[in-house]
């Protein structure tokens, strides 16, 4: 049985995207760099076809938004808070596959040989849960095999710095955590010179990671503050 993939999305123009960045960039350019990053991890995941049945997760409920995401299976994210969401598209996916991943599409520099090795943990019998954290404290990718009540979820505080450590310690109570390496993920314009730095360094990237990383260099705000950082 295949292990599912979800990558969880907002739709532009359904729902506002990027928030953070688009106060230092603009709606306009924060709408592009989550298309391109969202076409770049979409890139990655059907890269490790067919050892992974890939969806969207997305969070309107208006067809016309189903619409925009193209080349996987729709799945809907549901009402309620963030920690309601991943359980439910948890739930459902881990009663279709028996495994599932949740990621995002903020940390495009992500390679498939990172999502190959999530998928290696939560099918290892040592390991029933995976969980890749993020450089501000969040997570970029969990994953598992086990149940879990939706109360590990809900328990998380989203978007603070403990936020992988809370679900972790979620997590623990019912099995061993794979820990995959830390990634920047994008929450606003102060992240992008290192995303922009990793999908440069990036041995062998799909040409939409390329066509990012060139939107990057391309954007003046963001080639501000990268010449900033060095």
């Amino acid at each position: 049985m295949k292990t599912a993939l979800a990558i969880f999305v907002k739709t532009p123009g359904f729902s506002p995207v990027k928030t953070r960045l688009a106060q230092t960039l603009g709606r306009e350019a924060a709408e592009a760099f989550y298309r391109l990053a969202a076409d770049a991890t979409a890139a990655v995941a059907r890269a490790c076809a067919p050892r992974l049945a890939v969806y969207w997760a997305v969070a309107e409920t208006d067809p016309a938004a189903w619409s925009v995401w193209s080349g996987f299976p729709v799945i809907a994210q549901g009402a309620g808070g963030l920690g309601e969401r991943l359980h439910r598209v948890y739930a459902e996916l881990r009663a279709r596959h028996g495994a599932v991943l949740l990621i995002g599409a903020d940390a495009p520099q992500l390679t498939p040989a990172l999502l190959l090795a999530a998928r290696a943990a939560v099918r290892d019998p040592a390991t029933p849960f995976a969980l890749g954290a993020a450089a501000d404290g969040g997570f970029w990718l969990c994953g598992g095999r086990r149940p879990l009540p939706a109360a590990v979820w809900s328990a998380v505080r989203y978007s603070q710095a403990d936020t992988a450590d809370q679900l972790r310690g979620g997590l623990r109570a019912h099995g061993a955590i794979a820990e995959l390496p830390c990634l920047r993920d994008v929450d606003d314009a102060a992240d992008l010179p290192a995303v922009a730095q990793a999908l440069a360094a990036l041995s062998d990237p799909l040409p939409a990671q390329r066509r990012l990383a060139d939107w990057l260099r391309g954007h003046d705000g963001v080639r501000r503050r990268t010449s900033q950082r060095l």
